[in-house]
């Protein structure tokens, strides 16, 4: 007897416990620590995979915005993926995202983003590869900054309000992310056992202006660094400096490189300490790795917020969405598949139709995506992605796309 499939909107009284099951078979909490998810289901937009009556596969989103240069676009972040021991390989989370980001589509997102768990599951989704993120461990004692000249204030998971606008207001870059539910950050707060912040609130209001949110750690794990948020580099040295004090007691620090920031600038013998640690549970290293993808769910819109500072380019793109192939007929949104006239330059746009006269990109969504973020130039992804054309062309949008490389900023 074939399995009865439903895909549907989530209902909290009627699925909670199967989707907080589905949670914990697949490792990713504790049954006795499943506040955290709660958090995350009463701030989000969730989505089930209903087989034979009960919820077996689990998407969340949640909305948010991302920033093109000066320009911030409608965002959604898939929060969550997961499905449960007996709904395996029935391509049940990839139809299910697929549902989730053409609603979110939809209802206005631009651009869309996750965390991916492997290389090529979400591509079939339509999602490119983001650029890599630099984690850097280092003995605290190394930092070449002062000391704080004042004592940070404690934080805890009952500031989750106050630590979320802190991180709505940092340092903006190119690619940030900002997701908007104060209730994702008291999510995110919930999930480390014993996870604490040190801050300091400078706001003309007493508002929280530049913090860290840590995770101790367990046994002889690095101490990690979640995140920072800061408004100006003097808040930043600040908090390198509180990271510095810590150094009596702390003898590795893991973090993320913050956006524009180079850690190395700020160790003393990185290298020398690079060798005298290695393979020692306190090791000094860096590692770096492409975790995040995204990609354009409106390429009108987005185009229409490129403000390019060279160009006009114009050429047609024949552009390749695989979304649709999963989508259910009755879905209005069915990816951005098609064939455009674009231009790219001060002011950027795009039209449905091919302009003879031009030459053309051949790209499916990941790629072009890609392109448009400044993750990769168009001549590399010519060899390595889905993405071809003249040349003369490529060359063309390699010199013109010459733009910060992308970093949300935040994790998902």
């Amino acid at each position: 007897m074939e399995d009865s499939i439903l895909l549907r909107r989530y209902n909290g009284q009627r699925d909670k416990e199967a989707v907080l099951r589905t949670w914990r078979e697949v490792g990713w909490v504790d049954k006795d620590r499943l506040a955290p998810v709660e958090a995350l289901l009463e701030t989000s937009s969730s989505w089930v995979a209903e087989v034979n009556g009960q919820a077996e596969t689990h998407v969340t989103t949640v909305p948010g915005s991302v920033r093109y240069l000066g320009e911030e676009l409608p965002f959604s972040c898939v929060a969550s993926v997961m499905t449960s021991r007996i709904a395996r390989k029935q391509g049940l989370a990839s139809r299910l995202t697929a549902k989730a980001v053409a609603a979110e589509a939809a209802e206005g997102a631009m651009v869309a983003g996750l965390g991916m768990f492997e290389q090529g599951f979400y591509n079939q989704i339509g999602f490119g590869t983001g650029c890599e993120e630099v984690w850097i461990t280092f003995d605290p004692a190394q930092l070449r900054v002062d000391a704080p000249a004042r004592s940070p204030r404690r934080i805890t998971p009952d500031d989750w309000n106050a630590v979320h606008q802190s991180r709505l207001s940092r340092k903006p870059c190119h690619g940030m992310c900002n997701l908007t539910p104060p209730g994702v950050t008291r999510s995110e707060m919930l999930c480390p056992k014993d996870g604490f912040g040190l801050g300091y609130y400078d706001g003309p209001g007493g508002e929280l202006t530049h913090h860290l949110w840590c995770q101790p750690p367990e046994r002889a794990d690095p101490f990690t660094v979640n995140w920072m948020a800061w408004r100006t580099g003097e808040q930043f040295l600040e908090l390198m400096g509180v990271i510095k004090s810590l150094g009596d007691q702390v003898r590795a620090v893991e973090m993320r490189q913050p956006p524009g920031m180079q850690m190395q600038d700020l160790l003393s013998q990185p290298f020398r300490f690079r060798q005298l640690t290695a393979k020692s549970k306190y090791e000094a290293k860096a590692s770096a790795s492409a975790y995040w993808q995204m990609r354009i769910c409106d390429l009108s819109g987005c185009l229409a917020a490129t403000h390019l500072s060279a160009g006009p380019v114009r050429f047609n793109l024949a552009l390749t969405d695989p979304i649709e192939r999963l989508l259910e007929p009755d879905i209005s949104w069915r990816g951005i598949s098609g064939e455009y006239a674009v231009c790219l330059g001060g002011e950027s746009a795009c039209s449905l139709g091919r302009d003879r006269s031009l030459p053309t990109v051949t790209a499916s969504v990941g790629a072009f995506t890609r392109l448009w973020m400044g993750v990769l130039p168009a001549s590399a992804l010519a060899v390595t992605d889905d993405l071809s054309g003249p040349p003369e062309l490529l060359g063309m949008l390699d010199s013109l796309l010459v733009i910060p490389r992308p970093h949300p900023d935040w994790d998902f």
